[in-house]
This record gives structure tokens, C-alpha cells and sequence, in this order.
């Protein structure tokens, strides 16, 4: 194992280990250690390779075929083909953790981020989110920026703190919070209703897209409300991380007046 660590304010390490070989990163699933990412060397194979498949395909663990030369930059150690990231946080399940919030008599408060991909912006939105005291991110298992030192440095922790639910389907996950009595909001500019005409004090989970090319159709589709934030300037658009800022405290504005 290989250990990249980042001080923060002095307080704490942030780790991301790295595991690598076939047997290494097989007792890595087994004892129940996050894969972040997943790194196979293209043509890969043999008996134990087959294990290591077989072992992905049970646990739903995505992987990316890569050559050689990839792997051989990661570190020049024996990895045999395989190179694994450890996440340094435990991802959640938004269908475990909802019912709690219900239990615990508090209106659901939850963010989804489809397609934002870069760790600063994943950092500041969490940074962001725990201060509002949102229940929980939910994002996407592929297509989502990595929980890694730099997303958790930049999110001055929060990333510790706030519960992050990885699922394997934004829309699938969708269809479950709107059958659990939470409403929808997608932030997009393919509407003319404003972030200021959404009801936010009743179970909500916000929607958030990338920069480029914003919530899937698909989401949105099924979305209770679309929403926009009121733009006046030649730009006409702002960061990912400023938007849900934007949205966040608008609903918070109006719980706090409830």
C-alpha cells in the first residue's frame, strides 16, 4: 500500500491509499474498503484476474481499462496490472439514510449533483452544504468528481462531516425520493420560472448539473419543479459551486422563516 497525505489547517490528514496488485486490491473489496477508483491495465487476464472480475461484477464496482503506461506513472512498483484508490470517506445509501431523517421528525433537505466533476467545485458545494445543514450529497457512482485530498481540503472538511451517497442511477434515485414524498427541484436555465417561485420548505432535493452541459434530460423529465437563477449580466451563467450556493440559501431562507 502507498499512502498520498495533505495537511489541513494543521488538524488532520486527509489519506487517499493506494492498493495495487490483483491479490492486494481482491482483500481490499473483501474487507469492505470504498473503491474510489479502479485502474486495469488493458488485456489483462489469467486466473486470478478472473477472480478479481468476478469479485467487481458481485459488488457493482465499476473499473477503467488503461495501458500499461498509465499504471507504470501511478508508481513503479510490482502492481500487476491492477491499481486501486481507496476512498478516505464511507459512501452512503440514500434509500437507508431517508427514512431516518423522516424518523428523526425533520423535513428532508437533499443535494444531487449530476455531472460535476471537478473536486474543487465537489469540495466547496459540500463545504456549502454542511453549513446549510443539508442531509445529504447524492451523486453518481460514474461521471462524479473523485472524494480525494484536494475535494476534501477545499471543502474544509465537510466532506467528513456530511453524508455522501453514491447510487448507481441519478434517475432511478429520483423516482425513489418523489415516491418518498420529496419533490424534486432541478436548477437549469430551460425554464422561465425563477429559483424564487419554488417551495422550499416542504421534503426537497435540489438538483445541480455540470457547467457544460447541465442535468440530464432524464431528470429532468421527471423533476417536479425547474427552476432558474435570475441572470442580469453579459455572462450569463455562473460557477457550479456559486449556483447551488445560490439555490441552498434561498431554501434556507424560507425554512427559517416557517
Amino acid at each position: 500500500m502507498q499512502n498520498f497525505q495533505q495537511r489541513d489547517r494543521g488538524e488532520r490528514r486527509e489519506t487517499n491509499q493506494m492498493v495495487f496488485g490483483i491479490r492486494a486490491v481482491i482483500e481490499a473489496i473483501d474487507s469492505g474498503k470504498e473503491i474510489e477508483s479502479l485502474f486495469v491495465q488493458r488485456g489483462l487476464s489469467g486466473s486470478l484476474f478472473l477472480e478479481l472480475k468476478a469479485l467487481l461484477k458481485e459488488r457493482n464496482i465499476g473499473f477503467q481499462q488503461v495501458p500499461v503506461e498509465k499504471l507504470n506513472r501511478i508508481t513503479r512498483k510490482n502492481h500487476q496490472g491492477v491499481i486501486a484508490v481507496i476512498s478516505p470517506i464511507v459512501y452512503q445509501d440514500i434509500e437507508d439514510l431517508l427514512p431516518a431523517i423522516y424518523e428523526k421528525g425533520e423535513v428532508p433537505f437533499l443535494l444531487m449533483l449530476d455531472g460535476v466533476t471537478d473536486v474543487r467545485n465537489m469540495g466547496a458545494i459540500a463545504r456549502t452544504a454542511e453549513c446549510a445543514g443539508i442531509h445529504a450529497i447524492i451523486v453518481p457512482k460514474k461521471g462524479s468528481a473523485e472524494i480525494n485530498p484536494d475535494a476534501i481540503k477545499t471543502s474544509a472538511g465537510a466532506l467528513y462531516k456530511i453524508p455522501v451517497c453514491r447510487q448507481d442511477s441519478l434517475g432511478k434515485t429520483g423516482r425513489f425520493l418523489i415516491e418518498s414524498g420529496v419533490q424534486l427541484v432541478v436548477s437549469t436555465e430551460k425554464t422561465d420560472d425563477s429559483i424564487y417561485e419554488v417551495n422550499y420548505t416542504v421534503p426537497t432535493c435540489v438538483v445541480m448539473g455540470a457547467e457544460d452541459v447541465g442535468v440530464s434530460d432524464d431528470l429532468i423529465r421527471i423533476s417536479d419543479k425547474l427552476a432558474k437563477i435570475p441572470m442580469f449580466g453579459e455572462i450569463g451563467s455562473l460557477n457550479v459551486s456559486v449556483s447551488a450556493a445560490v439555490v441552498i440559501y434561498e431554501a434556507i431562507r424560507q425554512r427559517s422563516l416557517k
